[in-house]
């Protein structure tokens, strides 16, 4: 093929213009859906990720990572896809941060073979954090009696309507640690002899770029879009992978907007009441980082 018939095909056709797919991954990390925060999971996230590997003439896959933690397991399952992914299909991972890749957001960043972050970014929070509130005296002052049977002398751990319970927060605090080391691990596996002797490293700490870099979480400090074209060359095109379009070139709605299709009055407002709630939650977890 003539260099002249070559230049007019479409970018995707043309082995001269190195094509790096992207995924976004934003939001806080969450197994179940909500219509008024935008949430990761395995479930909503495999496809496109899947999608993105596919791509058999692409060198790397690029991510953006913006996200402040979650669910650790859903964060868990986000990082095996992908390293499993890259493993299987033979392909680098660049991963960037924006705002924030903290706690469960980081925990998915190191799948990447390089991070890139911002000098803005805030990196880090390796730890795990639990968070509720008490109401013991609350109901009794509104005249309220808490009625609690159970089958099992450990089924009302942690009941915010209960004094708390000494045996109650060492088995919480045990299962912290459990989770704590696991994400620790992860990060010495995939960081190695990067990461500087620094006793705050596994505290949840979090930095901002350029101390993230000094402290080796993140490898380093830019953009995507730069980075990339310096590493693949100037015609490096990038190409955002979008989730799956129907028959009438419309994305397909994912969780709870699809599954809220044909329900009545009462289930909707339920769901709004749910929705809400979950939008506090995630709003609460920016809010960690100030953001």
């Amino acid at each position: 093929m003539t260099p002249k018939i070559k230049s007019l095909l479409p970018k995707r056709f043309r082995t001269d213009v190195p094509v790096i797919p992207v995924v976004r991954l934003q939001g806080t990390i969450a197994a179940g859906s909500s219509p008024m925060a935008q949430r990761l999971s395995l479930a909503t996230v495999a496809p496109v990720i899947d999608k993105a590997f596919a791509d058999k003439r692409a060198p790397a896959v690029a991510f953006t990572v913006n996200s402040p933690g979650g669910s650790p397991v859903q964060s868990r399952l986000i990082f095996r896809r992908i390293r499993d992914l890259a493993a299987e299909k033979n392909k680098k991972v660049y991963m960037f941060t924006e705002d924030v890749a903290a706690s469960g957001g980081y925990m998915i960043a190191i799948a990447g073979d390089e991070i890139i972050a911002d000098p803005s970014s805030i990196i880090g929070s390796i730890g795990v954090i639990s968070a509720g509130f008490g109401f013991v005296e609350a109901i009794g002052k509104i005249g309220v009696e808490r009625r609690v049977y159970t089958a099992g002398e450990n089924k009302s751990v942690l009941d915010p309507f209960q004094p708390e319970k000494k045996e109650d927060i060492e088995r919480l605090k045990s299962m912290q640690l459990d989770i704590h080391k696991i994400f620790i691990d992860m990060v010495k596996e995939r960081r190695g002899a990067k990461l500087a002797d620094d006793p705050e490293l596994f505290t949840g700490a979090f930095w901002a770029g350029h101390k993230a870099k000094e402290l080796g979480l993140v490898d380093h400090i830019g953009d995507m879009r730069s980075f990339l074209k310096e590493r693949y060359g100037e015609k490096t095109e990038l190409r955002l992978v979008q989730p799956q379009r129907n028959l009438f070139g419309r994305r397909q709605a994912t969780g709870i907007i699809s599954a809220l299709n044909g329900v009545g009055a009462e289930a909707l407002t339920a769901a709004a009441g749910t929705g809400l709630a979950n939008a506090m939650e995630d709003r609460s977890i920016w809010a960690r980082y100030g953001l």
